[in-house]
C-alpha cells in the first residue's frame, strides 16, 4: 500500500513488538520523511523494551540506527533534499536555548528528543525526522545495511575513545556491535586493544582478535599489561571497579551506555592514583562530522539483517548475546 506506513511498536514495557499499520507519516514545518532502507539494532532497544528508561514514551516504534532516503520535506526545510540519503541518530533534537545547547554541548539538552524513545524511530517502512538533526550520507560508498550501525554503535565508540583521553593500551569491556567497530579504527592508530568478553566466551575472544584485538579474554582475566584507559560498553555496573584494577595511575574508565546496573561499592585503592571515571551522554551532530571525515564509515561492519516483521527475533538474538557484530531491520 503506497499510502500506508508498517511499523513494529511496543505498546507498553515488557511487551513483544507487534505489527501495525498507520497512514503514511506527514512531515511538519522543520521535518522529512524518510523511506528506511536500514536500522541498526541497539542495546538501548532493549532497556526501551525492558522499561528502564524513564523518558521513553509509550507506544512507541523504535530504532535510532537509522539509513534511509528523503521522500518528503516539511515547510522551510532547504536540506536534505528529496531523494537524498541520510542517517537518523538518537538525538533526535535538542532544544537549542538551555545552558548546555549554548555551551555547543546538545548531548546534555535540558529538553532533548530521543528517537525509538521519545519519537517514533525506524523499525518501521516511514519515518520522520527533524531535517536539522539528520546526518547527510551522500557520498559514502556503504551499502545502507552496513552505514545503521555507525550511527549509534560507531559514533559512541568514537566518542568514548575520545573521552579516554591519549592512550596507547585499551581495554574494551563488552565486545558487541560497539566495540566490534571501534577495535579496528583504534588499532588503525597504533592502540593495542584488549578485549574483554562473558567469562569463557571463546567464540567472540577469536571474533575480537581477527579484528586486530592484541589480546582477548574473559571480564573475570587480567590483561597482560596495565591499561592506560578502559571503555565499558557493557551494561554491568560491577565491571567499573573491575576495570579500575586494570588501569595504571592517571588511567580513566569510560562508561559508554545509557543504562547500567548499580555499581557496588570498592575499596578507595582502586580509584587512588588520579584515576577517573566518566560517563559518554548521547552523541552530538559534531561527533558525527568529526567521525566520518576520519573514515568511520571505512570500518567494515559485521551484520546479520532480518526483515522487520522479525524485529523480536533480532532482539532476542542481541540479548542473548548470539550476534558476532550488529543486527540490523531491513524493512523491504
Amino acid at each position: 500500500m503506497d499510502d500506508a506506513c508498517r511499523v513494529m511498536q511496543f505498546a507498553a514495557p515488557r511487551t513483544p513488538l507487534v505489527a501495525a499499520l498507520r497512514p503514511l507519516p506527514c512531515p511538519a514545518e522543520g521535518q522529512v520523511r524518510v523511506r528506511v532502507e536500514a536500522c541498526g539494532v541497539c542495546r538501548t532497544d532493549l532497556h526501551v523494551a525492558d522499561g528502564d528508561l524513564p523518558q521513553a514514551h509509550y507506544p512507541i516504534v523504535p530504532g535510532h540506527e537509522v539509513v534511509g532516503v528523503v521522500d518528503a520535506l516539511g515547510a522551510n526545510v532547504q536540506a536534505p533534499a528529496v531523494g537524498e540519503r541520510v542517517g537518523v541518530p538518537w538525538l533526535g533534537r535538542s532544544c537549542g536555548h538551555c545552558d548546555f545547547c549554548r555551551a555547543g554541548r546538545e548531548n546534555l539538552c535540558d529538553a532533548p528528543e530521543f528517537v525509538g524513545c521519545t519519537m517514533d524511530g525506524g523499525f518501521a517502512t516511514h519515518m520522520l525526522a527533524h531535517a536539522a538533526w539528520c546526518i547527510r550520507l551522500e557520498g559514502l560508498r556503504a551499502e545502507p545495511a552496513s552505514l545503521a550501525p555507525l550511527l549509534c554503535a560507531g559514533l559512541i565508540g568514537w566518542r568514548a575513545l575520545r573521552a579516554a583521553g591519549p592512550c596507547r593500551q585499551l581495554g574494551l569491556y563488552g565486545f558487541g556491535a560497539a566495540a566490534h567497530i571501534l577495535c579496528p579504527m583504534a588499532v588503525a592508530r597504533g592502540v593495542a586493544v584488549h578485549a574483554f568478553t562473558r567469562p569463557n566466551d571463546v567464540p567472540t575472544q577469536a571474533f575480537a582478535r581477527s579484528l586486530g584485538a592484541c589480546w582477548a579474554g574473559g571480564s573475570d582475566q587480567a590483561p597482560p599489561r596495565p591499561l592506560d584507559a578502559a571503555i565499558l560498553f557493557a551494561p554491568d555496573g560491577a565491571l567499573v571497579p573491575v576495570a579500575l584494577g586494570r588501569v595504571r595511575k592517571g588511567g580513566r574508565v569510560v562508561c559508554a551506555g545509557i543504562h547500567m546496573s548499580d555499581i557496588p561499592s570498592f575499596a578507595y585503592e582502586r580509584l587512588w592514583g588520579e584515576r577517573d571515571v566518566v560517563s559518554v551522554a548521547n552523541l552530538t551532530r559534531e561527533d558525527a562530522r568529526t567521525y566520518f571525515d576520519a573514515g568511520g564509515d571505512r570500518i567494515e561492519t559485521c551484520v546479520r539483517t532480518f526483515a522487520l516483521q522479525d524485529a523480536n527475533r533480532a532482539l532476542q538474538a542481541l540479548r542473548d548475546g548470539g550476534l558476532h557484530g550488529a543486527a540490523v531491520i531491513v524493512p523491504g
